[in-house]
């Protein structure tokens, strides 16, 4: 038994997953600080295995932001009978992990035929009006989905990939916490990559 006044490992388990089952129910429910708390107390766990599964930072980050967004679409049919949310937490990890492994090996055979293609639209400095015409929807589709982020999600987004600002600057520009403004960036890009399905961001 644990001595008096203290706290046992499992009952600190027993307490964090019922706060992160809290989290989840808030989800269901549209609370997005939920979201962004469970984030921020589970977020390392997660990267941690879909980097172990993936190699490289870049891929683990996005899929990391991908398996919370998933955890926001599917939070309503989240059930305990599935396990802790840690383990759906850590199961989805693996998952997403597998599938951009799965991605990426597709995606390179697929472009190693482009080494041999022909660079004249490079060597013409200019675009076809096809890629032009696609290149200004898609610039429609990004600010369009900007706008309809929260302002403050949007401010922090905005001045992330446009300023060139540290998130520490960025900080001290917004005068919030540093937490609180990688929160914010992270929550922004998870909504815009739902609205931008099919774009790389």
């Amino acid at each position: 038994m644990s001595a008096p006044g203290t706290v046992s490992i499992n009952g600190g388990r027993s307490a964090r997953d019922a706060a992160w089952h809290g989290y989840v129910r808030r989800c269901a429910g549209g609370d997005q600080k939920a979201l962004g708390h469970l984030y921020d107390e589970s977020s390392q766990q997660v990267y941690g295995v879909v980097l172990s599964v993936l190699r490289d930072t870049a891929d683990a980050e996005e899929v990391t932001l991908d398996v919370y967004s998933q955890v926001w679409r599917s939070a309503a049919v989240y059930s305990t009978q599935r396990g802790s949310v840690v383990a759906w937490l850590l199961t989805l990890a693996r998952s997403r992990a597998i599938d951009r492994l799965r991605s990426r090996a597709t995606r390179q055979k697929r472009e190693e035929p482009l080494e041999e293609a022909p660079q004249q639209s490079f060597e013409t400095g200019g675009l076809s009006p096809e890629a032009s015409a696609s290149a200004t929807e898609t610039r429609q589709r990004i600010q369009t989905a900007l706008n309809r982020l929260p302002q403050d999600q949007r401010e922090a987004v905005e001045l992330a990939y446009f300023s060139g600002m540290s998130h520490s600057e960025l900080a001290a520009q917004l005068g919030q916490p540093l937490g609180t403004v990688k929160t914010r960036i992270r929550m922004g890009m998870m909504k815009l990559r739902e609205e931008l399905q099919g774009l790389s961001l």
